[in-house]
Parts: C-alpha cells; structure tokens; sequence
C-alpha cells in the first residue's frame, strides 16, 4: 500500500466523511514520507493547514502502536541473539527523528535488556552526553552491560569525531565499574552503522 493511501486511512478515522487526500498529499509534501509525518513533533503538525487535535491523536496512536509492536520482540530477552529485532526497534524508534536522541539499553548479565532509556535529546546534528550519568544510571538499575544507540537526523550514520571520543570515555568510565559496553549504535535513515562492526570497540 503506497504511503498516501495509508495516510488516508489514519486521517480518515480523524476527520470522518470528509476528502482527505489534500491534507494526506500536504503532510507528505511538508515530511516526506509517512514515517516522518508519524514522528513529526506536534508543533510542527499542528503548523500544517487543516491538522487538528483528533488528526495529531491518531497520528501519535499510530507510532505509539508500531514502537510497542517493535519494542515488545526485545523487552526481557536476550539482545545479543535477537539483534535484527533490536536494530528495527532502534529503527521505528528514531531513525525518523528531527533532532538527536542518545539512548541507552541496560542488560542483565543475561544480556536480557532489562531498561531502555532516553538519555538526552539534542538539536539537528548534537544531543549533549554525560558518560558519568550513563554509568551512574546503570548501577542504579543493577546492569551489567549497556548498549549506546543515537540517531542522524541528517540520514547519514557515518561517526562523527564526537561521537567517537564520547562513546571510549562512557566504555572506560564502564570498564572502571565492571560494566560491558556492547555497542554503540548510530540510526540514519535507512542502515544504521555499529561502533563494534567498525572496529571502534
């Protein structure tokens, strides 16, 4: 079903006998594709001409469905061996973002993903991290690994130097305490790119 059609038919349930393929067309015009119309903040949805409270409702009923759905094939399960799960977690999640994210998946020693959290979120190309509040979040809810994962709102999953330099200062700060750094995983638009597939840890 192409994106327009399935636009439609969210904004139908919102605005009821009425046409809705203009504002279906709009909202793909102003975001792109039906991902980014999901996950537009609702500031910038109710900027759009015939966009009201009942048609934002149904929008963010919708991606709070799609990340329960993904969210629930890896909640209290061991990450490592469902790891495609994980990635289109991380996928649905924040690959259509406007702005950055940092995230944080805490493990058991089981390597069950027993808290994922939102640590910060940023602007358009930086999101500020605190590699102490990281470990210091993890001792809190009793983790023996973490995972780091972050997105490009640029589309582009390539590391920068930056998050490079950040993601050794939280592996060493959780070396100190006996914690296990997995991966650190950066989000673009359609692939996402691991620190430990590259080299980098």
């Amino acid at each position: 079903m192409p994106d327009y059609e399935l636009l439609e038919l969210v904004l139908f349930r919102a605005i009821p006998r009425q046409d809705v393929k203009p504002l279906a067309r709009l909202l793909l015009d102003t975001f792109g594709d039906f991902n980014r119309v999901v996950t537009a903040p609702i500031p910038r949805l109710t900027m759009v001409k015939g966009v009201g409270e009942a048609v934002v409702q149904e929008l963010k009923i919708v991606e709070a469905a799609a990340q329960r759905m993904m969210r629930a094939r890896i909640m209290n399960r061991p990450v490592l061996s469902s790891w495609d799960a994980l990635l289109d977690y991380c996928h649905t999640a924040m690959a259509h973002r406007e702005t950055e994210q940092f995230r944080v998946l805490y493990l058991d020693r089981k390597n069950v993903l027993i808290a994922d959290e939102e640590q910060a979120r940023g602007t358009v190309d930086h999101v500020p991290v605190y590699p102490r509040e990281v470990v210091k979040r993890a001792l809190e809810v009793n983790a023996s690994a973490l995972i780091l994962v972050h997105n490009h709102p640029s589309g582009d999953p390539t590391p920068s130097d930056a998050d490079i330099t950040m993601t050794m200062q939280i592996r060493d700060a959780a070396e100190t305490l006996g914690l296990v750094l997995h991966d650190h995983l950066i989000v673009g638009k359609s692939k996402e790119v691991s620190f430990r597939a590259q080299g980098y840890l």
